[in-house]
């Protein structure tokens, strides 16, 4: 296959600003650019579907530039839900540095990051007005989605001028780093689009864009920071003994789609997995492939061995000492809903109910079902499912 053709098999691209974005993966060497702010000290995995796809390019002979907005951070895009909390610049600095060295070490160095505060922070407000503002239309950015859909209960100039800061970021490095195409995910296509049309209007000349569909988890949710159900890169946030759990408990629905997005396996090893989850369920083959493969690219071989041993080991009642240990902040006497989701077991309380009634966590090998069960002890196993175990210790 093409390298356009394998994007799109693997489900990789949602939106795109031309057809002859084929021909321009496909034939030329292009310099791209994907972009995120440093909300956190780490990536997640919602992030990292994206910059699977950015390694994709990169290894078709494509460059990768990797903008950390050090000065969109400060405002912060438009959320359906309400404005983003102000980070201080000292905390985003501090951000910048965590996310440049995950980004580093995930592409071996061979890639070139930039920081859009470096060529905003000099830039006067009137500047700004003068040269890109005249050449973006105020009904232009009212029919943005994001925008459009905070009409209602309010959006503030600030997060109303992020799309047009964006699309200035795409202007600068298609001046300055000859960047021609932007990937990100599909709710970043609003502000794509602004870069290409203020390149079109200022330099006359064409540039692209194409989004990947957001990747959801199991109940429908955006897997990421903001639905409380974020897998952190960073292996002392999130180890990679959890991401392989989490993977590895894949349901079969989505287990093929995941290896597509998330691995660099073949087309034809893919397909081969994808029988083994309709004809041997029970092996779980396609979710141990996949588990391995998210550890191993993330934090190395070793790391995706040992995570795959504890696993085993757990699994099969061999040996619990290598257990994952979680410090709880809670009190022996702590009700069941808060503990799981004070240990991150569960995002949130209505989803440690669900878990809890529909008898997929138990305690000490006992399962419960009642949601105001009572944890009497110091020191517990809690297992979710059938294959996620943590040993959680309580303040006494």
């Amino acid at each position: 296959m093409t390298l356009y053709e394998d994007l799109k098999w693997r489900g990789l691209i949602k939106d795109v600003s031309s057809p002859e974005i084929e021909k321009l993966l496909n034939e030329g060497k292009v310099t791209f650019y994907w972009g995120t702010d440093p909300t956190a000290d780490s990536l997640h995995i919602g992030h990292y579907s994206s910059l699977v796809t950015a390694k994709r390019l990169a290894a078709a002979g494509h460059k990768p530039v990797l903008l950390i907005g050090g000065a969109t951070g400060l405002i912060g895009d438009p959320r359906p839900s309400g404005e983003r909390e102000i980070i201080s610049k000292e905390t985003l600095d501090k951000y910048f540095e965590g996310i440049k060295k995950q980004v580093t070490n995930l592409f071996d160095g061979n890639i070139e990051l930039v920081n859009n505060y470096d060529w905003m922070k000099d830039y006067t407000f009137l500047d700004f007005l003068r040269d890109i503002g005249k050449h973006i239309n105020i009904n232009y950015m009212l029919n943005k989605d994001i925008i459009n859909r905070r009409l209602d209960s309010g959006i503030t100039y600030a997060e109303f001028s992020y799309t047009l800061i964006q699309g200035y970021d795409y202007l600068h490095l298609f001046r300055e780093k000859g960047v021609t195409l932007q990937a990100a995910g599909s709710d970043q296509w609003g502000n794509i689009t602004t870069g290409i049309e203020l390149i079109r209007k200022v330099e006359g000349k064409e540039a692209y864009g194409f989004t990947m569909p957001l990747i959801l988890d199991a109940t429908g949710k955006k897997i990421g920071k903001s639905e409380g159900n974020a897998l952190w890169i960073d292996k002392e946030k999130t180890s990679p003994y959890k991401i392989y759990q989490y993977f590895i408990n894949t349901d079969d629905s989505l287990v093929i789609h995941y290896l597509k997005v998330f691995t660099f396996l073949s087309k034809e090893k893919i397909e081969e997995l994808e029988k083994s989850v309709k004809v041997e369920p029970e092996k779980r083959l396609a979710q141990k492939a996949l588990a391995y493969e998210v550890v191993k690219d993330l934090h190395g071989i070793e790391e995706a061995e040992n995570a795959r041993k504890m696993s085993e080991d757990i699994f099969s009642g061999a040996s619990l000492e290598n257990m994952p240990v979680i410090a709880s902040n809670l009190n022996v006497g702590t009700d069941i809903l808060s503990l799981l989701v004070d240990c991150g077991i569960a995002p949130s309380k209505s989803e440690a109910r669900r878990l809890v009634i529909q008898g997929g966590i138990s305690v000490d090998s006992e399962k419960i079902t009642d949601p105001a069960f009572t944890i009497t002890k110091s020191e517990v196993v809690i297992q979710k499912g059938k294959k996620s175990f943590n040993k959680v210790t309580l303040k006494k």
